[in-house]
């Protein structure tokens, strides 16, 4: 990913790659798939402020497998990556 930082409470999320067979083998075929909702933090902004003009840091960060709505984000490109840019507050979870 080239240089580029997420403002605020924003996340940009590497979606991973959802199975390519059912548990019985059979292949599904990409216009069949559903969009993952399972990715890795690529990199996250300062934080967002509270009432008080406080910095409040991120729950997240670089590196941590997370779990996000179906609908959560923006997807953008770039460089020649597919990314996903959300709040924080779209992700559910961190994975492991």
């Amino acid at each position: 990913m080239t240089n580029f930082r997420p403002l605020h409470d924003r996340v940009v999320v590497r979606r991973l790659e959802g199975e390519q067979k059912t548990v019985g083998g059979i292949i599904i075929p990409d216009t069949a798939k559903e969009k993952p909702m399972e990715g890795e933090v690529v990199a996250t902004g300062p934080g967002a402020r509270n009432e008080q003009g406080q910095l409040v840091a991120l729950d997240v960060k670089a590196g941590d497998r997370v779990l996000f709505g179906k609908w959560s984000g923006t997807e953008v490109k770039i460089g020649s990556e597919e990314l996903l840019i959300m709040k924080e507050s779209d992700i559910m979870g961190v994975i492991g």
